[in-house]
């Protein structure tokens, strides 16, 4: 494991893509960014997906990230949702793979268990939290961000665990542990 790292976490979104930034020297996290793209002034669904996939590209070669940590998809009961979620998702992470970055995800409770130690917690508990822990000195309005680096603090405090998380080092990786899927 590197001395010096770079996380990139991202709360995937198509009204909001919440992403926050940490530094990691030796053991400990240094807070570098948090922000959001705000994408529900655009109807086309097409546009959001590109303007998704290129604002990673821009992170990706603006601080050039070791490791990406992104929020997978919750089951929730409107399958049109899950759908539109899973796209942005998909489009986030083609972005890292195209700059051969790994990727993780985590579940939504794992990254709150991360960082509450409840699994429940809300994005307010989450937030306040990671202002804590990184010395924030204010919090954005709309908490994705928080959630996006939220995946950043999960990443780092999972590095060198066995995770239940999925990972792929490159689209190689990614199509090789898909294919079953695919086959099916």
């Amino acid at each position: 494991m590197k001395e010096e790292r770079i996380i990139l976490g991202i709360d995937p979104g198509t009204t909001i893509m919440g992403f926050g930034l940490i530094k990691v020297v030796g053991k400990k996290m240094e807070f570098l960014q948090l922000n959001e793209l705000l994408l529900m002034k655009y109807k086309d669904p097409y546009i959001k997906l590109k303007l998704i996939f290129e604002r990673t590209v821009e992170l990706i070669d603006t601080y050039h990230p070791d490791e990406i940590a992104i929020e997978a998809p919750f089951f929730g009961k409107n399958v049109q949702s899950m759908l539109k979620l899973g796209r942005a998702q998909g489009v986030a992470m083609a972005a890292g793979l195209s700059r051969e970055v790994p990727i993780t995800e985590y579940l939504p409770k794992k990254i709150k268990m991360a960082i509450t130690g409840n699994g429940n917690a809300s994005k307010e508990q989450v937030a306040k939290m990671l202002q804590s822990l990184l010395k924030i000195k204010e919090l954005p309005k709309n908490l994705d961000s928080t959630d996006g680096l939220a995946a950043a603090v999960c990443h780092f405090y999972n590095s060198g665990k066995i995770t239940s998380g999925k990972s792929y080092t490159g689209w190689e990786a990614f199509v090789k542990q898909n294919e079953k899927r695919v086959k099916k």
